[in-house]
């Protein structure tokens, strides 16, 4: 059997709060077993630790890696890295040059509401299910087959009654209902200011409680606007004046809720609040805080480190008095605060010194989580050490506990460790990738609320026990393609084995539907469910596993789109639409299709799609690792026995092999000559074979950004190159530049950008250049102005116009809200198109002001913006899908109409 490593994103920190949380382990992707045709895809020893060091010296925040890390571990192993350098730049793009304050996001969005509309609505386009075992796509840079079915983008909370109503909230695309136990799906948050999910509850009364900022410290988490309840969740929808309290928990993110008589308590990255669950009109109590300094207005608060220094993960509650509370305080990554908490005699929060088995230093307190059975006897919880992650290559788990008398103050008894979960048939055995490698990322715990000793636990995988912890199964092995069972022949779809989830979980509940009770579990490629007491196969794996991803839920987080005819259709208008996903590879959707599939595994980041045939695509994993296909990567996986009928063929530019490129690197066309390739890393490279390259040999160096620099934004018209860079990247002595040049080499210069000049000292997302005119350049800023970033230069605006090659610029954001800008797209009519972390926008030829882009589009990022040849424009968002909007309805010159 070969070992088709998936390649993944294993990201971790926040936004808009420049929460840029590290990873410090090694892990290590699987290696080939004796005798096994290898993966020719094999991942960079430290890649992220490299560039790391290459680049910024250290991650964002300060934090630097381990010397576990630092020497690395086993040959390939770089996913911590790529989880790290993930992390930190996704986070440095939006904060940089300094610390953006609370509040920044929400005042955008109070501006986005004053502004006009365009005629003209947004249509789905990624609206159908998507299957990631789609049998058409077994290539060898592909993951089908591994089991996990249709899949969406990640679910990271969950809520279900007794009546069938399940309730998924995506990481940044809302909250969805369904009536039926799961499937058809409806939208019920996208009035909200933020569809960032943390959790979803539903209280004794039915009322749902949703608790926004996605609270898994990653990369790709958006911060929150507090916390919101439905009374009837039934059949209401989400408003924003649903919203508890004040502006006490705007640009947090919420770990759990937890509900105590008339009192919920929220875990959050700034500490531990209370609320009245009677009155929800007051504002929110903070309960403790480890470190009130760094909270905002606090004297610490503009240190790079605040971030850091108030994360709660949980609160356990004494059913049996629900005045004794404890409160599991820290960062993942370790910090002298972490560590459990009590209140005192005298109303103070002391640490708890002794919980048993349960550790309770700060070495060895990190990301938890709690579980209390129904009936109060049993209370259990997830650790995850830090000093495990820095010594232990394997993990990072310290364990799973049971504390018997039903108290969170113990005593615990450990019930689970690392080599208790892989032997109870995880798919996980490789040195550097084992049971709760990635326990600060992923972990659920739910207990059965018929029977305490019934428990099931969420990390890359999902366990379960039926007596209490004395033994475990892996019901929900990471993929299949480890075991006997597993094909790849398109004819036996994953060969004898049981269907899995997806890997990676976040998020838990029980309920029923028609009589059945079930478990659903969410995880990043969306919802799955299976009953309650379900049945296992022969290996050991829950043999009912059904996927809940039936293209009515849409959370795809897509960083890139790309769009070409599909040749394939008879009448000549069809297209063929791919785009990059976080953890979810490549979706293909040909002009027909019923069903989306995945022609490249892994994560996609960026994306080209030859306009003229949509069969011809590039995909990039992370730091210019570049893959070419010129049939849609449509194999029936025979490259495993025959290389040579492999049809996906990598045309990494260089600087991949040093990692010395971004993590999601750019690359272009130019759209005069689509076989004029531009990609972004420490340098500038070029090559002019289009798709029929082979080679990363055939690319060429135009230009040498220098040492420690790299691009993050390059665009092309007619020979003429612009590309924007950084370096350092992060908070600790930011800088950027523009460098302008030919394809061929010649004519290369660095713009004169000061720090205090007209254009601001924040991350270059974007360029658009007239194709008539290479002189006449738009380029777009990510990070928020000056009065909410605290940082050198951080200026005024986000999009700015040359008409003389850079020479000279000029401002042209105008009404545009202060919000990150991500991608700038000049249309055939002479109007503009620009994506940011909120909508998209649209300003008229002539016209100076922008308007919001049509309607339907749901208030999540849109990372790109891509023209199509059937006269669209497509917008990758990153949490909701792809959406296009028919360009025709925007007129010549003017709105066709207007949709005040």
């Amino acid at each position: 059997m070969p070992n088709r490593q998936r390649r993944r994103l294993l990201l971790s920190a926040v936004t808009l709060t420049a929460l840029g949380l590290t990873a410090t382990q090694a892990m290590a992707a699987p290696v080939a077993q004796p005798g096994t045709q290898p993966n020719p895809v094999q991942r960079l020893t430290e890649a992220g630790q490299r560039h790391a060091q290459k680049v910024t010296g250290k991650p964002a925040g300060g934090h630097t890696f381990s010397a576990k890390a630092e020497t690395g571990g086993d040959g390939g192993s770089d996913e911590a890295e790529n989880s790290a350098e993930g992390t930190a730049q996704y986070t440095e793009a939006r904060t940089a040059p300094g610390v953006v304050a609370p509040g920044a996001y929400g005042a955008a969005w109070a501006q986005l509401q004053s502004l006009p509309h365009t005629g003209g609505s947004w249509d789905h386009v990624t609206n159908k299910p998507y299957n990631g075992d789609d049998p058409r796509y077994r290539d060898v840079n592909s993951n089908s087959s591994g089991g996990a079915g249709f899949v969406t983008g990640r679910i990271t909370g969950i809520a279900a009654d007794s009546d069938g109503y399940v309730y998924a909230g995506g990481a940044n695309g809302g909250v969805f209902r369904s009536r039926t136990g799961g499937g058809h799906w409806e939208p019920i948050a996208d009035k909200l200011p933020t569809l960032s999910t943390g959790t979803l509850n539903l209280d004794g009364g039915g009322r749902l409680w949703y608790a926004t900022g996605e609270s898994n410290t990653g990369a790709t988490s958006y911060v929150g606007t507090g916390v919101y309840v439905l009374s009837d969740p039934k059949h209401g929808k989400f408003q924003p004046g649903n919203r508890v309290g004040g502006a006490e928990l705007e640009s947090t993110t919420i770990h759990q809720l937890r509900f105590a008589g008339d009192k919920v308590w929220a875990a959050t990255n700034r500490g531990v609040w209370s609320h009245s669950t009677t009155d929800l009109s007051g504002p929110w109590t903070m309960e403790f805080a480890p470190n009130p300094d760094y909270l905002p207005g606090g004297a610490k608060a503009s240190d790079p480190s605040a971030p850091y220094k108030n994360i709660a993960n949980d609160i356990a509650i004494d059913s049996k008095d629900p005045s004794k509370v404890i409160l599991a305080v820290g960062w993942r990554g370790g910090d002298t605060y972490n560590g459990f908490y009590s209140k005192a005699a005298d109303g103070s929060w002391q640490r708890v010194a002794s919980l048993g088995d349960l550790p309770t230093d700060a070495a060895n307190v990190g990301n938890v989580t709690f579980a209390r059975s129904a009936d109060g006897s049993r209370y259990y919880a997830i650790d995850q050490s830090p000093d495990v992650m820095a010594h232990n290559p394997d993990t990072g788990l310290k364990g799973i506990y049971v504390s018997k008398s039903g108290s969170p103050a113990g005593p615990w008894a450990l019930i689970a460790d690392k080599d208790k979960l892989k032997g109870s048939g995880s798919a996980l055995q490789d040195a550097g990738y084992q049971p709760g490698i990635q326990s600060w990322y992923n972990q659920f715990l739910q207990v059965d609320p018929a029977n305490p000793d019934h428990v099931w636990a969420g990390l890359e995988e999902v366990f379960e026990t039926t007596d209490g912890g004395a033994k475990w199964a892996t019901i929900a092995p990471y993929w299949n393609n480890p075991f006997p069972c597993w094909s790849i022949d398109p004819a036996k779809q994953t060969g004898d084995c049981s269907p899995t989830t997806h890997s990676d979980q976040h998020a838990v509940a029980i309920g029923s539907y028609q009589g059945k009770t079930s478990v659903y579990v969410g995880n990043d490629g969306g919802i799955y469910t299976r009953p309650v007491n379900g049945q296992l196969d022969a290996g050991g794996h829950a043999k009912d596993w059904k996927s809940l991803n039936d293209g009515t839920i849409d959370t795809l987080q897509y960083y890139s789109v790309g769009v070409g005819k599909d040749l394939a259709d008879r009448s000549g208008r069809g297209v063929i639409v791919s785009g990059g996903l976080q953890d979810n590879g490549e979706s293909i959707l040909r002009a027909h299709d019923k069903v989306m599939g995945s022609d490249f595994g892994g994560d996609g980041g960026d994306t080209l799609v030859d306009p003229a045939n949509g069969c011809n695509i590039a995909e990039e994993y992370v730091y210019l690792d570049m893959w070419v296909t010129q049939n849609c990567a449509a194999n029936d996986g025979s490259w495993t026995k025959d290389p040579s009928k492999a049809t996906s063929y990598e045309v990494a530019p260089p600087d991949k092999a040093t990692s010395a490129a971004r993590f999601i690197a750019p690359i272009t066309t130019d759209p005069k000559d689509t076989n004029t390739w531009i990609a972004g890393g420490q340098h500038v490279w070029v090559q002019h074979k289009g798709y029929a390259i082979r080679s990363g040999s055939e690319w060429t160096s135009a230009y040498d950004l220098g040492a420690g620099h790299v691009a993050t934004a390059v665009a092309t018209v007619n020979g003429t190159v612009y590309a924007g860079w950084c370096g350092p990247c992060n908070n600790q002595g930011f800088t950027r530049g523009i460098a302008v040049g030919n394809t061929d080499g010649t004519g290369w210069r660095q713009l004169n950008l000061p720090v205090d000049g007209t254009l601001p000292n924040r991350y270059v997302s974007s360029f658009a250049v007239d194709e008539n005119d290479a002189q006449h350049v738009f380029v777009a800023f990510s990070g928020f102005s000056r009065s909410w970033t605290e940082g050198p230069g951080a200026g005024i605006g986000h999009l700015f116009e040359t008409r003389d090659g850079g020479a000279s610029w000029t401002d042209v954001s105008a009404n545009l809200p202060d919000v990150p800008a991500t991608s700038i797209k000049l249309l055939p009519n002479g109007g503009l198109a620009l994506g940011t972390d909120l909508a998209a926008f649209y300003r008229a030829p002539g016209a100076t002001d922008f308007r919001v882009l049509g309607r339907n589009l749901p208030t999540t990022s849109v990372q790109q913006l891509k023209i199509g040849p059937d006269g669209k424009l497509y917008a990758a968002t990153f949490g909701r899908g792809i959406w296009s909007f028919d360009l025709r309805r925007l007129g010549h010159g003017r709105y066709d109409e207007t949709d005040d």
